[in-house]
């Protein structure tokens, strides 16, 4: 019995923190990537990212690991389901699945995929925000929080701008601009984001359109101040790793699955 003289200390719960899952086979880490990639090429329309049959999300096969998933050429992104998405190959062959690819999509996604062993995903769209900044010709400034993810860990690719990526080459062109770094600038096309998950990927494009509609209209009003280098490599850091791209995607996903359950047929 507890002595009601001494002071009563609630018993702290354990927390639970939502992490990134762990598989036991190929399959199961082949089905887990599937449903995020419908998942998020349905947010991507919720969003408005769509442009007639413009954008593109890819994860890499678990397994084959020169190939990829891809939403299929001139479907809508709010009605890919898991079983609509198709796998090619660095070839450009649709190995499994009964629709074509986008020749933008296979040109490019190859190149990032075979220069970059360590992304599984990578998302582009025409979206509006992006699209309009990536005319300007220049990287996004660091004049709040969220812009500040990609502080020195984002480019702008100007070879190539504005025409339609149907060449290898050209795709090579772009994946050797983007290095490194989460996130390109792609000189009047528009925004591309790379990521060690689907929903690191998809989040960086997210929040990187966000960041491009912020600054347009802060420009627009007048001249944003910037956070200063010191505090934006700070908060890049604390908030531009790949678990906490992942992380942020999570009340997406959870909104995405409760509206849209077809997504998994």
């Amino acid at each position: 019995m507890t002595n009601i003289a001494e002071p009563f200390v609630p018993r702290q719960q354990e927390l639970v923190m939502n992490l990134p899952p762990t598989f036991d086979s190929f399959a199961s880490e082949r089905q887990h990537r599937k449903e995020r990639l419908a998942g998020a090429l349905r947010i991507f329309g919720k969003l408005g990212f769509s442009e007639g049959v413009a954008g593109h999300i890819t994860a890499r096969d678990p397994e084959l690991t020169d190939h990829f998933w891809v939403n299929p050429f001139g479907m809508n992104f709010r009605h890919v389901r898991v079983s609509d998405l198709i796998l090619v190959n660095h070839a450009g062959e649709v190995v499994e699945g009964s629709r074509p690819v986008n020749r933008a999509a296979f040109v490019i996604h190859a190149a990032v995929h075979a220069a970059r062993p360590d992304v599984i995903a990578a998302a582009h769209a025409h979206s509006l925000y992006g699209k309009a900044y990536s005319s300007l010709g220049r990287t996004l400034d660091p004049i709040t929080q969220d812009a500040c993810v990609f502080f020195e860990d984002h480019v702008l690719v100007s070879e190539g701008g504005g025409r339609i990526v149907l060449d290898e080459e050209e795709g090579r062109v772009l994946a050797r601009g983007l290095g490194q770094h989460k996130a390109a600038i792609h000189q009047n096309h528009g925004l591309f984001t790379v990521g060690q998950s689907v929903d690191e990927a998809a989040w960086w494009f997210i929040t990187m359109e966000r960041s491009c509609q912020a600054q347009l209209i802060a420009e627009a009003a007048g001249t944003p101040l910037h956070v200063d280098a010191e505090g934006a490599r700070y908060t890049r850091d604390q908030t531009g790793y790949p678990l906490a791209g992942w992380f942020s995607f999570q009340p997406m996903w959870d909104d995405i699955v409760r509206t849209d359950p077809e997504l998994f047929e």
